[in-house]
């Protein structure tokens, strides 16, 4: 079993790309170690497009160029904050992030909070 959490798109792009250190929360976590990134159905048009602005991110991208609703990658979680030195950080909780990477899709519902997933289940 491992531990999955369901994050908007463009976020979850640009944490499995290396980008953003730290996923921000309004609920803390004790949870600590390797997790998958789901890509929920959701997408933030307006965070797409001001991180497309004022970020310089995703230049060429489209909407289309996200893949939403299953699995895009991993990382691991190695703290809970509530102050930490990252642009990326918003609060009230922050969920350090290292050693994020992109893996193949696998198509799959969301749920809220850390969920649990067998993949080996998945044929």
């Amino acid at each position: 079993m491992m531990k999955v959490l369901s994050i908007q798109q463009p976020y979850a792009e640009l944490i499995v790309s290396g980008i953003k250190d730290i996923e921000n929360r309004s609920w803390p976590t004790k949870f600590r170690g390797e997790f998958l990134i789901h890509a929920s159905k959701k997408f933030d048009n307006e965070s797409f497009r001001y991180l497309s602005i004022y970020g310089g991110h995703f230049e060429g991208m489209t909407k289309s160029d996200f893949p939403l609703g299953g699995i895009v990658g991993k990382s691991t979680l190695i703290d809970c904050v509530t102050r930490y030195p990252s642009g990326w950080f918003i609060g009230k909780y922050g969920f350090v992030l290292k050693d994020s990477c992109r893996l193949d899709f696998v198509p799959m519902k969301g749920k809220l909070g850390f969920f649990e997933v067998n993949l080996s289940d998945r044929r």
